[in-house]
């Protein structure tokens, strides 16, 4: 199988040496998004709520550019930075999954790249 990587305008620049995300046959897998804004590669202001919202439109983004949707997520994994902040990402992360939501990691971390507040990654499979 083929790899390729996965660009889009409408997600952050890496700020590292890795892909936004990767395709490989039917798979995608994205790289772990921060609640970066795309234009100016800082962290969304507004707290864990509008980094989460962020996050999940980066990975939306991301995933449209595979082809795909959110729908097509079968597996994410959240890193928090204080799991306190788990009920306020839990409900901006519900509103992105209106019918089967899916299977689901969240873990408490030491520290996110630019003292990110909630980092989430994503496993989708196109149809």
């Amino acid at each position: 199988m083929t790899k390729s990587a996965i660009r889009s305008d409408q997600a952050p620049k890496a700020i590292g040496p890795y892909s936004a995300g990767i395709k490989i046959g039917n798979f995608v897998y994205t790289a772990g998004q921060l609640g970066l804004d795309p234009n100016s590669g800082e962290l969304t202001p507004g707290g864990v709520e509008a980094q989460t919202r962020r996050a999940l439109e980066n990975i939306s983004n991301i995933l449209h550019a595979a082809g795909g949707t959110m729908e097509n997520i079968v597996k994410t994994t959240v890193f928090l930075q204080d799991m306190n902040d788990f009920a306020r990402m839990n409900s901006v992360y519900a509103s992105f999954f209106d019918s089967t939501p899916p299977a689901r990691s969240t873990v408490q971390v030491a520290g996110l790249p630019k003292g990110g507040l909630v980092e989430i990654e994503a496993i989708a499979i196109l149809e």
